[in-house]
């Protein structure tokens, strides 16, 4: 009977244990052809970690940036935090305007006698930019390591007109323009010096050609050019501080971009950002701006077509150096529910010999700018003054006429304006303009971008209304009305040996639009059109009607 139950137990252990085998191997069968659960899955890299299911595939073509990419810094190329990103710019810029045009020495009418000519023009600027950059880093949080960019930019430029001695010196030359140019316009390397603070609070450096603008609406310096700066962050990012050296590098006359010519200029800078200075969502900046342009060194400078920018061919057409200091303080963001930007500089210097004066000038003279909007849905209203003093006396040995550097100021709808887009020469063959293109200051200089601050000037006072509409998540307009009006007369009477010349400009109203299909910037259209009516001040200086300019600009980033 022992015999019997112990064969019994046996015989059950033998096949418990065969169905346990089995089931293991049942198991493991059913694991081998059945991987992991996704969220299981090793991966290389916290880069490639890819999303749910139920969100967009994350692998998409190489081309495509709005997926995760190698050639867009999405993936490192080398180790764990050293990543590529690749840009390419397309910037197409088409318009048509009528300006005050001199007819010259000979006409491209026979029997016209008039000085001013026809004022119609057309202008096409097509820029096309590949920028690289290689960033070694490995959070969205602390600053990079290092960072290298490299932007190259291609230029075609057209101009024509109906009037000579207006693209070329020489009248045989003819009415049209068009001109190609390729730039280094950006090479720089930005180190990580140090962590300040365990909430990232970091000193950096960068070093090459570089962008800079000095405050919020850039209405002293905006520029790309060479030189050092050195940047950082304090108090958990609330203070943000730039020092900033630039040697100039002289300017191509049609394109804008920068050549390897030295312009005997120097730039140093040094600003203090401060967020909700006093008010929540209320950020002001403190800025000083030193500017030495060495003319004498410069001797006579020619631009690309063959006429004088350095020194201003007027009045005392000698070489000079202008020394001038910009002490200013500016604004930008809300107090309460009214959105809030303002600006005042104070400048003060010397100009050994301005050439209106006629002799060596002190310089001070102010800037000031206002602006006040409110928000009501989709709308927004606004209000804005801008105010540059000008020179009473322009024979004396004071410049109360103040000028800027190298502005672009985003003001007043910024460049869909007449008078800001627009330079309207003041003499013919060259010489100098009432105002410079993309800037408001009436500085009478031979050129923004070539020629040298003139701190004798009439100044101006423009005063503005205007909204802007978010029509649709994608489209977006913007209107402006601006008065404006010189401040002083007497550096125009001076110039054009012309008496009782009016201190009523004109009138300025524009509209544009912008279209973002991609709700980004990746595709960016805009189309703008300006009407300039003369006033009594206009007309005296040009005889001018009516004005105008429409054109498009189409941005297109990979």
């Amino acid at each position: 009977m022992r015999t019997a139950r112990r064969i019994t137990a046996i015989l059950i252990a033998a096949l418990l244990t065969a169905s346990l085998s089995f089931a293991e191997s049942e198991e493991n069968g059913r694991a081998a052809s059945n991987p992991l659960p996704r969220d299981f899955e090793p991966m290389p890299d916290r880069w490639r970690i890819k999303p749910p299911p139920y969100e967009l595939n994350a692998e998409g073509h190489w081309w495509n940036p709005y997926n995760q990419n190698l050639l867009k810094g999405d993936y490192p190329i080398l180790g764990q935090d050293i990543f590529l990103k690749l840009t390419g710019i397309s910037r197409t810029s088409v318009e048509g305007r009528a300006l005050p045009t001199a007819s010259g020495v000979s006409t491209v009418n026979p029997g016209e006698f008039t000085f001013f000519g026809s004022p119609d023009s057309v202008l096409l600027d097509q820029k096309w930019g590949a920028q690289v950059e290689v960033m070694k880093g490995s959070t969205s949080f602390r600053p990079f390591d290092w960072r290298f960019v490299v932007l190259g930019v291609v230029d075609l430029n057209y101009l024509g007109v109906y009037e000579n001695g207006v693209a070329f010196p020489n009248v045989v030359d003819g009415t049209s323009r068009l001109t190609d140019d390729a730039a280094l316009q950006q090479a720089a390397l930005e180190v990580h010096l140090a962590d300040l603070s365990a909430n990232y609070d970091s000193l950096s450096l960068e070093v090459g050609r570089q962008p800079f603008n000095s405050d919020f609406r850039a209405l002293i310096f905006f520029d790309t050019n060479q030189g050092a700066r050195l940047f950082g962050s304090a108090n958990s990012n609330r203070y943000q501080y730039n020092l900033l050296y630039f040697y100039m590098a002289e300017t191509d006359t049609n394109s804008d971009l920068n050549t390897f010519d030295l312009r005997n200029q120097q730039i140093a800078v040094a600003n203090l950002y401060v967020q909700d200075f006093f008010f929540p969502g209320w950020q002001n900046q403190f800025n000083l701006l030193y500017d030495f342009d060495d003319g004498e060194k410069a001797g006579l400078v020619f631009d690309d077509q063959g006429f004088l920018v350095r020194p201003d061919p007027v009045g005392a057409a000698t070489p000079h150096n202008v020394s001038a200091f910009f002490l200013g303080w500016t604004s930008e963001g809300h107090i309460g529910p009214i959105n809030v930007s303002h600006a005042f500089y104070q400048a003060v210097g010397h100009d050994t010999l301005n050439p209106i004066a006629g002799r060596a000038v002190d310089i001070n003279a102010q800037l000031a700018f206002l602006e006040l909007s409110i928000d009501r849905d989709w709308m927004r209203y606004i209000a804005s003054v801008f105010y540059t003093s000008g020179d009473g006396n322009p024979r004396d040995d004071e410049a109360h006429g103040f000028d800027t550097v190298f502005d672009e100021p985003q003001i007043m709808g910024g460049s869909i304006g007449f008078w800001n887009r627009q330079s309207v020469r003041i003499t013919d063959r060259g010489g100098v303009a009432l105002m410079q293109r993309k800037s408001v200051v009436p500085d009478l200089r031979s050129s923004k971008t070539q020629g040298q601050a003139n701190f004798v000037n009439p100044g101006i006072l423009m005063l503005n209304l205007g909204a802007t509409a978010d029509l649709t998540p994608t489209l977006r307009a913007v209107g402006n009305a601006i008065y404006l009006r010189f401040n002083q007369t007497a550096p125009l009477e001076v110039l054009l040996k012309q008496p009782d010349i009016a201190s009523n400009i004109g009138l300025d109203f524009s509209i544009g639009l912008e279209y973002r299909p991609l709700l980004n910037n990746n595709i960016l259209i805009k189309g703008f059109g300006a009407v300039f009516q003369p006033l009594d001040g206009f007309r005296d200086i040009y005889q001018s009607q009516t004005l105008f300019q429409v054109g498009t600009e189409v941005l297109l980033v990979f």
